[in-house]
């Protein structure tokens, strides 16, 4: 039978098998409470460290970038009408060249005999005609005597019939006789001409820029006649043939300035202006582009046909505006509810207090490196938000409250 202590003691849990008991029992409450103690603990943001840029005052150009090939002003190709073996050439590549200076020079033997032929055709034809000439006289005398004595019965109408017959024959003679004529001079002048053609002449001013021909060389002229030269005008003066893309080709017009680069002369900017736009599409590789035609100086003969070329075309220019750099607009803060504190539209970012706040801005011109601000509340001073840098704080070590 237990004492009233000893009950006392059983009821606090005093007795030594009840401590024991209760203490195991507590355990786990202790370690579960704990945990769910760690889990509310909301953990720290990042730091969040802004690269930052300041608006700036400046000039503004709006350009649009193609390439293209320079090219003569006027450029001739120059061939044989007559075939032959070329027998001189008078002029090599990069000989400048006046109107009518002889170049090159076809053998002439064949000519000239063809032209000796024709000049005893036509002789033969005009000796022709002479004599059918003499002979209408003498049919027509003959036929007046006829008619004389046909009147006075003295000559049968058989006879008169036949002498006018002779008489309009004769005649006939002689038309054929002058067609001939004709013909033989028309062929004297052909031979003429060909024996001309046989010497190749200048027909412009310039310079050589090929030449296809030697001495000795046959040529072969057909229905086309074979390139002998290829003579440029003036290389003073020199075209730029630009491919524009149809998305820029809008902005394309007549008198605008360009600039532009060639391989040969890579520090050397040259100037043009474009002198026409051309409407008929070209197409490659189901991409569309415009021919657009420039004028360029060469007074140093720096520039040569054929060179590739990169320009810029000037379309736009202003001075002194609020430019902003494209990367502040495309800015967007990390914190979505920060975001959402931005309006519709077009917005900078600017750093107040550490923190980035949005400001409305009405855009303008762009050369997609900086963006002219038309207007808005943003000033000259403001700190402009265009990129972040995120590092993350020091974590607890073992990743937990009892590790």
């Amino acid at each position: 039978m237990s004492t009233p202590q000893q009950e006392v003691r059983e009821a606090l849990g005093m007795d030594g098998k009840r401590r024991s008991f209760n203490w195991l029992w507590l355990a786990p409450i202790i370690v579960i409470g704990g945990g769910i103690v760690f889990l509310q603990q909301e953990p720290q943001d990042p730091l969040v460290e802004y690269v930052t840029q300041p608006p700036e005052r400046g000039d503004l150009q709006i350009t649009v970038t193609a390439t293209g090939t320079l090219q003569p002003t006027k450029q001739v190709e120059i061939g044989s009408e007559v075939s032959g073996i070329i027998e001189n050439v008078f002029v090599d590549f990069n000989d400048k060249v006046t109107i009518g200076q002889t170049m090159a020079q076809l053998d002439t033997q064949t000519l000239e005999a063809r032209l000796t032929s024709a000049r005893a055709s036509l002789q033969s034809a005009e000796a022709t005609l002479a004599q059918a000439q003499a002979t209408v006289v003498e049919a027509d005398a003959k036929t007046r005597r006829s008619r004389d004595l046909s009147e006075r019965d003295l000559l049968s109408l058989q006879t008169l019939e036949a002498d006018e017959a002779a008489s309009l024959r004769a005649a006939a003679s002689v038309a054929s006789a002058e067609a001939q004529v004709t013909a033989a001079a028309a062929a004297l002048r052909e031979s003429e001409t060909l024996l001309a053609k046989a010497v190749i002449n200048s027909p412009i001013d310039g310079i050589i820029i090929s030449r296809e021909v030697d001495p000795g060389q046959t040529m072969a002229a057909s229905f086309q006649a074979p390139i002998m030269f290829i003579v440029a005008e003036d290389l003073s003066n020199m075209l730029l043939n630009l491919d524009i893309d149809e998305a820029d080709i809008g902005q394309v017009r007549e008198g605008q300035k360009a600039t532009f680069r060639v391989d040969a002369y890579p520090r050397t900017e040259f100037t043009a202006e474009i002198i026409s736009v051309r409407f008929n599409p070209l197409k490659v590789n189901n991409i569309v582009t415009y021919e657009t035609v420039l004028s360029v100086s060469n007074p140093e003969l720096l520039l040569r046909p054929g060179m590739t070329a990169t320009a810029e075309i000037l379309i736009e220019e202003t001075e002194e505006l609020l430019l902003v750099p494209n990367r502040s607009l495309r800015f967007l803060p990390p914190d979505e509810r920060v975001a959402q504190l931005a309006a519709e539209g077009d917005n900078v970012w600017v750093l107040e207090n550490g923190q980035p706040k949005p400001v409305p801005v009405t855009i303008g011109l762009t050369d997609g490196e900086f963006t002219e601000i038309k207007s808005g509340s943003l000033s000259d001073d403001a700190v402009l938000i265009i990129d972040i840098v995120r590092e993350a704080r020091s974590q607890l070590p073992g990743g937990g409250p009892f590790g």
